[in-house]
């Protein structure tokens, strides 16, 4: 009979130390990241080793000087030029988590760097905190209905819901803070007079990057918010999930706005012209790793997974984009060796949040060669059994 009962005591001792391998580790603020070894969720650790010396070989093409880069990068827009914030880059960084376990990191993973249009994932999580505040009942919600101050006014602009500015296929026609939809990464051929006067298209049926209509999104939710839109992500996000004090988001500087008698800056979405998200890799890792758990935190619920879920759907006319996240479905942009479920946030210069909730990884990248990301996302996947 003591027999019987020691047995079952060793095995609910194992169940429960098997269960806690299987955890997630969330770090505390300030807190070092655990480590873990590959070999210790049965994955190849030489497959990781791999792919970190990859991600160190073939460093971002572009100047470290992202004055410089970013001027190149988009030369051919007309009337382009530097209106926000930009910081010279480090080198090559990144991390690989499992389960919030560091499995591998390299370079200076607590450096703070731009992250272009990595930033535009966060903005559409303020949107998602907005729906959950009920300030925005739902994204197929027409804007002009809550921005009535010219910004959505004629036929066409006042179709533009919410959805469609998260998806970029609003069309959305104007000008803000002096900078016009048509100019923003115009086609090739045509020239400006003839993309200036083009015919505008049914919102919901054609996607066009265009970090113009992003900032006209990020206008909207700050008018929503009453409040700047670095102060919500701080509070309702940021702050609950332990980042550094050293993340800033920033705006051009002449994009202000006044609520309630307040002056406040309204950001952008992006560092396309400067500004955007500034940010360590790993504060971004927390980011992923919330996404990752279903938009928990501890067991604390910060953003609803039904809004995940309803983010990660892919938009009718591009089925690799959702709500201002990238998604890995069958299309243009589909990363080969990689699982059709993971979904990733995608900036300038090779930044990125990649996430699989199947296989709870997380994986942050820093200015790696974007040609060469599909290649070594495989890479870590080769790690897998």
């Amino acid at each position: 009979m003591k027999r019987n009962v020691m047995l079952v005591v060793f095995l609910s001792l194992n169940l429960i130390l098997l269960q806690g391998q299987e955890t997630t580790f969330y770090p505390d603020r300030g807190q070092q990241w655990e480590e873990r070894s590959a070999e210790s969720f049965g994955l190849s650790n030489s497959s990781l080793q791999d792919a970190v010396k990859f991600a160190l070989a073939n460093e971002y093409s572009g100047d470290r000087d992202l004055r410089r880069a970013i001027l190149k990068g988009f030369a051919r827009e007309p009337y382009h030029e530097l209106l926000g914030p930009v910081k010279k880059r480090g080198g090559p960084a990144g991390m690989i988590l499992k389960n919030g376990y560091l499995l591998a990191s390299w370079g200076d993973t607590r450096r703070v760097d731009m992250t272009f249009s990595v930033t535009k994932s966060f903005l559409s999580t303020v949107a998602g905190l907005a729906k959950q505040k009920g300030l925005i009942p739902s994204m197929d919600d027409k804007v002009a209905d809550h921005i009535w101050d010219g910004t959505f006014e004629g036929e066409h602009n006042k179709q533009i819901s919410w959805a469609h500015l998260l998806q970029q296929n609003s069309d959305w026609s104007g000008s803000l803070w002096g900078l016009h939809d048509w100019a923003d990464r115009p086609p090739a051929e045509g020239g400006i007079d003839q993309w200036k006067n083009r015919e505008l298209r049914e919102p919901g049926t054609v996607m066009e990057y265009n970090d113009v209509r992003v900032n006209v999104l990020a206008y909207s939710l700050t008018h929503v918010w009453r409040k700047p839109l670095p102060q919500v992500l701080k509070e309702e996000l940021m702050d609950p999930i332990g980042a550094s004090s050293s993340w800033r988001w920033f705006g051009y500087d002449h994009a202000w706005t006044v609520i309630d008698g307040l002056k406040m800056q309204s950001v952008t979405g992006g560092g396309h012209s400067g500004g955007g998200i500034f940010i360590s890799a790993e504060d971004m890792a927390r980011f992923g790793l919330l996404f990752m758990g279903g938009g928990k935190w501890k067991g604390q619920s910060v953003i609803s997974e039904g809004w995940i879920q309803e983010a990660m759907n892919p938009s009718a006319p591009n089925p690799n984009y959702g709500y201002m996240w990238w998604l890995n479905r069958k299309g243009p942009r589909q990363w080969e060796g990689v699982p059709e479920h993971v979904f990733y946030a995608a900036g300038f210069g090779g930044n990125f949040i990649i996430v699989d909730q199947k296989e709870e990884l997380v994986i942050v990248l820093r200015w790696l060669e974007p040609s060469q990301v599909g290649e070594f996302v495989a890479k870590v996947y080769r790690a897998i059994p």
